[in-house]
């Protein structure tokens, strides 16, 4: 089985705009996430898909691999979905592009041992520990069965604490894996009904029967950079593991 990881980077973003060049110690974040995205020894290849010559440039300069997609795919699952056609691969991660702290280990666990001629897919998900977390609706909330397969997906806490408060909350993390054959059929369908009342992409699986298995991790220390803030704890972050190395 061969696995491709691909790494959305797009130039526009609301509370951040050109994010995937914003400079970490003297390299744009998009170069920080490939090099912890190629140490995972489950992945075959990786390549960056954009759709902005600005950062094609900085990737061409880098000699990063990269693929140009479309400018107009209202999900990442369809700008990989266009990837896949022009890669040989079997299996296909998506790796946030603002993610420079990303786990190359977390990376190796979202692919499966096999996967069949099916429509599947694979999330990793954490256990929360804060009140904080939960009722943040940027987490997505996730439930499963006794074997990880989904169940069902929410901006809001579930389960509600109704009979009981004896149990866990989850969140799923930003590294998912498509079968080919899914990505075929995710390229080919429009948002179910689930997928349009909470804007979470990945409830297209569950919309349409599809089978996802949760993966769980218990340490999830990757942070998405989504404001200056928290792009001033990466670099803070990333130059304290730059200063460790160089005093070794």
């Amino acid at each position: 089985m061969k696995v491709v990881g691909v790494i959305p980077a797009r130039y526009g973003s609301t509370r951040l705009p050109g994010k995937p060049l914003k400079d970490i110690c003297g390299k744009p974040m998009i170069w920080w996430v490939y090099h912890q995205v190629i140490k995972a020894s489950r992945v075959d290849n990786v390549v960056v898909a954009t759709d902005d010559e600005r950062i094609s440039s900085v990737l061409e300069e880098m000699r990063i691999p990269y693929v140009m997609t479309r400018n107009d795919h209202p999900t990442a699952a369809n700008r990989i979905a266009e990837v896949a056609e022009s890669l040989a691969g079997d299996f296909f991660l998506q790796l946030n592009g603002d993610e420079p702290l990303i786990d190359e280990k977390i990376v190796d666990m979202v692919v499966p041992d096999t996967i069949g001629n099916i429509e599947c897919g694979t999330n990793i998900i954490t256990k929360m520990h804060s009140p904080a977390e939960v009722n943040d609706q940027s987490n997505i909330k996730v439930v499963f069965d006794e074997n990880y397969n989904a169940l069902y997906m929410s901006r809001f806490p579930i389960p509600a604490p109704v009979k009981s408060i004896s149990f866990d909350y989850y969140k799923h993390v930003g590294i998912i894996g498509y079968s080919r054959k899914m990505l075929d059929f995710y390229k080919n369908s429009v948002p179910g009904r689930l997928e349009k009342i909470e804007g979470i992409d990945t409830l297209r699986f569950l919309d349409y029967g599809k089978k996802l298995h949760f993966v769980e991790t218990e340490h999830s220390n990757s942070l998405s950079v989504d404001t200056e803030m928290d792009l001033e704890k990466v670099r803070k972050i990333i130059s304290g593991r730059c200063e460790c190395l160089e005093g070794e």
